[in-house]
């Protein structure tokens, strides 16, 4: 199924559970209100202004952590078109005899990298991808090594060689990063505490005959999209955040090497 499609569904079960939950709390308070009076309503409010208060951290850290995460990503995408771009103009120092193969291979490796996260979240042709990138390095190292032990000149080995160990040890990085998430319990309990507030608030309504449509429409699908937006920033390429803006650095780099 379309992920972006899972995203409408997952706002709109959320919302709705909300607003069935806003309706449940205020036919409950509602009932105790019937029976109790106004001492029903007494004494809740450090309860509810507790757990209202932890929704609101929740939501704060959340969105800071998932939003500090995805500039990382980003910035590893400059970083990883600057190491193939200095291993790239490195390579020059290669015997001319084997330069067009080295470039070849350059070219091969980058559009690997550049296919790796566009075949996101196909997670088996990205695995596939990955170990084509994985070859490649390989081929580019052999390639480099047996080049500079017949180059006759420290200049390449001591040049190159550092300059390909970044390019390589960077792709690491970048594949590291798309692993490093909160615990998915962080992501339940931000869901479950977004639902006892609801139910809170539908009890603090209690007094009204029947919830306003409009504030609770807009309550609930205000904080099911701010938790859709958390949850999209700390998976992006898989919904409606997108990095093809920063992935865009490395398309023109490989277009730079058709030059050569």
């Amino acid at each position: 199924m379309n992920t972006i499609l899972l995203g409408v569904i997952f706002v709109v079960a959320l919302s709705a559970s909300i607003l069935v939950l806003l309706e449940i709390g205020r036919r409950i308070g509602a009932r105790r209100l019937a029976t109790e009076g106004e001492v029903a309503a007494k004494g809740l409010g450090a309860l509810e202004g507790a757990v209202f208060a932890l929704l609101g951290l929740m939501i704060a850290f959340s969105f800071s952590g998932a939003l500090a995460r995805f500039d990382a990503r980003r910035h590893l995408v400059v970083e990883e078109a600057n190491a193939i771009g200095t291993a790239w103009l490195r390579s020059d120092l290669l015997p001319a005899e084997v330069l067009p193969k080295a470039r070849e291979l350059f070219r091969r490796y980058l559009d690997s990298r550049i296919e790796t996260y566009r075949k996101v979240p196909d997670i088996a042709a990205v695995k596939q991808e990955l170990a084509r990138s994985a070859e490649l390095q390989q081929e580019i190292w052999q390639l480099a090594i047996s080049s500079s032990r017949g180059a006759g000149t420290s200049a390449a080995p001591v040049v190159l060689l550092p300059a390909l160990n970044a390019m390589f040890d960077i792709s690491t990085t970048r594949t590291e990063a798309t692993r490093l998430h909160p615990p998915p319990v962080i992501f339940v309990m931000l869901g479950t505490l977004a639902l006892a507030c609801a139910l809170f608030a539908g009890y603090d309504m209690a007094i009204r005959k029947r919830l306003n449509p409009l504030h609770s429409l807009a309550f609930a699908v205000v904080l099911s999209v701010t938790i859709y937006v958390i949850v999209d920033l700390e998976y992006p390429r898989i919904g409606l955040i997108r990095m093809t803006d920063s992935d865009q650095v490395l398309v023109e780099l490989r277009k730079t090497m058709d030059g050569f």
